[in-house]
């Protein structure tokens, strides 16, 4: 079985005029960016916005791409970069709305047949969303580039201009928090 082909290599045949590698690659990501969008803001209908913009960046910037970091990390700091330019025009800071707008079933993978046990997830999830929700915005942005983007350390720190140490401990903090939030839950 074959390796699948490395983003690096699939932006650089877009680039290059191959459209079926650009439908890789939004098919690779859409979910991970797209959960990380929209908990970064506060409505699915901005997400959504926010969300066509940054694959839209993508299709604007595809002829000066160079595979100079990981796709990932480039992918992910244009959406950062696009969520951070939302919040200056409008001059809002980035706010908690609760995530009331979050489907539990799409976040969790999937409903339990079970109504007690499904009750406990959705309470669990919500549980968690608000904890992310209300994560200082540096911690929110690493845990998030972690779980829905899978980036490292050193890529978390390349996407939002830090060290790896400080991405480290922002990461460590973010983790206590929701730790203490799901046991919170739990009592």
């Amino acid at each position: 079985m074959d390796a699948p082909e490395p983003d690096e290599a699939l932006m650089t045949r877009y680039r290059n005029g191959d459209a079926a590698a650009f439908d890789v690659l939004y098919h690779r990501h859409r979910g991970g960016l797209y959960r990380f969008v929209l908990r970064q803001v506060t409505s699915k209908a901005l997400a959504d916005e926010l969300y066509q913009d940054v694959w839209m960046k993508l299709i604007d910037a595809r002829d000066r791409y160079e595979p100079t970091a990981r796709f990932t990390t480039w992918l992910y700091r244009m959406a950062r970069n696009r969520v951070i330019d939302h919040y200056r025009r409008s001059a809002v800071r980035i706010a908690d709305d609760g995530r009331g707008d979050t489907d539990p079933d799409s976040v969790a993978g999937g409903a339990s047949s079970e109504p007690e046990r499904q009750a406990e997830l959705d309470g669990a999830m919500a549980s968690l969303a608000a904890g992310v929700a209300n994560l200082p915005e540096p911690q929110r942005t690493a845990f998030l580039l972690r779980e829905e983007g899978g980036l490292d350390l050193n890529d978390i720190a390349a996407v939002t201009g830090v060290t790896p140490e400080t991405a480290k401990s922002r990461l460590r903090y973010a983790l206590a928090k929701l730790r203490k939030s799901l046991e919170a839950h739990h009592d």
